[in-house]
C-alpha cells in the first residue's frame, strides 16, 4: 500500500471483508439489472402495463448510469465509505419499494431509486480497492471484481425464473436486504479511512447539467429504435437537447471552483486512452452477453443452461488473466500489458465470428474463454494505470470516469448491435437462417471494436506519470 493510501485509508482497514463486501455489493446490484428479465410475465400477470416494461430495464440503466460521475466526486470529498454506504442504502430502499411495489408505474419509479443507489457501488468500490491494494495486487482483485458483472448476466435470469415460478417475484427485491445488511456490516466494520475534514463548494449547476444531459443521451441510446425510430422528432429532439446541455455543462466547470468533473481529466493521455478502452470494454461486453447465448440457445440449438455456461467462460478466462497481469504490468508496463490483452480480445472476437452454423458449444466457450482472457489483460491494467495517474484527492473521480466511460460503451453497444439485428431481419420471416445472418453480423462489428482498443490503448504513454 502507497503511503497515501495508508494515510487515506488508515492502517486497520481488514482487506478481506471489505473486498467480501465490495464483491456482495457488486453482486446485487449487478444481478438486479438481469434478474427481472424472466419474472416480466409474473410481473405483468400481477401489475398490469404490458407496455411499460422495458422501462424497469431502461430506467435502471439510466439512473445509474448518470449518477457515476457525481459520487466519484462525493467520494473524493466527503471519503469513500459515508459514499458507497448511502448507496447501498438507497439501492436497498429501492428494493423494499420494488417489492411492495402495487402498478407498474410505482415499480418503475422504485426501480428508478435502485438505480440512484447502484451508480455509487461499483466505481466507489473500485476506487477503494485502488486505495487499499499495491500496484501489483489491484489487476488481481479488480478482475474479481468486475467478473461479478459478467457472472450476473447468467446467474440472473436463472434465479428470476426460480423465484417467479416457486415463490414470488417479489422476493427477487426481498431478497436483497439481508446480503445488502451483511455487505453494510463487513464495510463498517473492516474498511476505515481518515478523511481532512474542510468545507466544500458543491457545483450544483454542473451536477444538475451532467444529470440531466447524459441522461437525454442514453435515454436516446437506450430507447433508440426500440420505444421510437431513430429518425424521428422525439429521437432527434432528445439528442438535440441532450448534447446543448452538455454543451453548457462544459462552460460551467471551467468556471467552477470545484467542479463535479474537472476538465483536467480530458486532457491526460492516460486518462484519455483508459476512458475510450473502457467504452470499447463495455460495447464488447453487451455484444458478447446479449447475443452469444442467444446464438448457442437458438442457432446450436442448446438450453439456456447450456448457453449460460458457454458464456461463463468469459468470467473463467477473465480473473485467471486479470491474477497474472499484475505481475506483466510490473515488468513491462501497464500499457504494453494491456495491447497483449488487445490481441487476445481480437484474436476471440475472430473466433466468435467464425462460429458457424454446425458450430459446437465447446467452441463457443473456448472463443468466450479468448475474450475473457483479453480483457482480464486490457482492461484491468488501464483501470489501475488510470488510478495511478491520479492522487488520492482524484481518484475518485478518475475511477467514476472510467466506470461512466463503461456505461456509456454499453449503451452504445446496445444501440449500434439491436440496430443490426433489426435491420438484418426486417422483411425477413424470422428463423433460424435469418437469426444467425443478423448475430452472425454482431460478431463481425465485434472484430472492429476489438481492433479499435489498440488505437485507444496507443494513445496511453507506456509508463504512467502521476500528476
Amino acid at each position: 500500500m502507497t503511503e497515501t493510501a495508508q494515510r487515506a485509508v488508515g492502517l486497520r482497514s481488514e482487506r478481506g471483508p471489505v473486498l467480501g463486501s465490495i464483491m456482495l455489493s457488486t453482486a446485487l446490484v449487478a444481478l438486479d439489472s438481469t434478474i427481472i428479465a424472466t419474472a416480466v410475465p409474473s410481473i405483468v400477470g400481477d401489475l398490469g402495463g404490458f407496455t411499460q416494461f422495458p422501462w424497469l430495464f431502461s430506467i435502471y440503466l439510466l439512473t445509474q448510469a448518470v449518477t457515476v460521475p457525481l459520487y466519484g466526486k462525493f467520494a473524493d470529498l466527503f471519503g469513500r465509505k459515508p459514499v458507497v454506504l448511502f448507496g447501498i442504502g438507497v439501492f436497498l430502499l429501492g428494493s423494499v419499494l420494488c417489492g411492495v411495489a402495487w402498478s407498474m408505474p410505482v415499480l418503475i419509479v422504485a426501480r428508478a431509486v435502485q438505480g440512484i443507489g447502484a451508480g455509487a457501488v461499483q466505481p466507489i468500490s473500485m476506487t477503494m480497492l485502488g486505495d487499499l491494494y499495491t500496484l501489483e495486487e489491484r489487476a488481481r482483485v479488480q478482475g474479481y471484481v468486475t467478473s461479478v458483472w459478467a457472472a450476473a448476466s447468467l446467474v440472473g435470469p436463472a434465479l428470476g425464473g426460480v423465484f417467479s415460478d416457486y415463490i414470488s417475484w417479489r422476493w427477487i427485491f426481498f431478497v436483497n436486504i439481508p446480503f445488502g445488511a451483511l455487505a453494510v456490516w463487513m464495510l463498517v466494520r473492516g474498511f476505515h479511512e481518515k478523511i481532512e475534514r474542510r468545507k466544500h463548494r458543491i457545483d450544483y449547476t454542473g451536477s444538475a447539467l451532467l444529470t440531466v444531459g447524459c441522461a437525454l443521451v442514453l435515454l436516446g441510446l437506450l430507447e433508440g429504435g426500440i420505444a421510437w425510430a431513430w429518425d424521428s422528432v422525439p429521437s432527434v429532439l432528445i439528442f438535440a437537447v441532450g448534447i446543448a446541455v452538455l454543451v453548457a455543462f462544459v462552460f460551467v466547470e471551467r468556471r467552477a471552483a470545484e467542479p463535479v468533473l474537472p476538465m483536467w481529466v480530458f486532457s491526460n493521455r492516460t486518462l484519455i486512452g483508459g476512458n475510450l478502452m473502457a467504452l470499447i470494454v463495455g460495447a464488447m461486453l453487451m455484444g458478447l452477453t446479449s447475443y452469444l447465448p442467444t446464438f448457442v440457445e437458438s442457432v446450436i440449438g442448446t438450453g439456456a443452461l447450456v448457453a449460460g455456461f458457454a458464456l461463463a467462460a468469459m468470467t473463467i478466462g477473465w480473473p485467471i488473466s486479470a491474477t497474472l497481469a499484475g505481475r506483466v504490468y510490473m515488468r513491462i508496463g501497464m500499457r504494453d500489458t494491456a495491447l497483449i490483452g488487445s490481441v487476445f480480445v481480437i484474436a476471440g472476437a475472430v473466433l466468435v465470428a467464425l462460429l458457424g452454423r454446425e458450430a459446437q458449444v465447446w467452441q463457443a466457450a473456448g472463443a468466450a474463454f479468448v475474450v475473457g482472457v483479453g480483457l482480464g489483460l486490457s482492461a484491468s491494467p488501464t483501470l489501475v494505470a488510470v488510478q495511478t495517474t491520479v492522487d488520492w484527492q482524484r481518484r475518485g473521480v478518475a475511477t467514476a470516469t472510467n466506470m461512466f466511460a463503461r456505461s456509456i460503451g454499453s449503451a452504445i453497444g446496445v444501440a449500434i448491435f439491436g440496430a443490426i439485428v433489426n435491420g438484418t431481419l426486417a422483411g425477413r420471416t424470422p428463423d433460424k437462417d435469418t437469426l444467425y445472418t443478423g448475430i452472425h453480423n454482431v460478431f463481425l462489428t465485434l472484430i472492429v471494436v476489438a481492433v479499435l482498443s489498440v488505437g485507444a490503448l496507443l494513445l496511453m504513454p507506456r509508463r504512467p506519470h502521476s500528476s
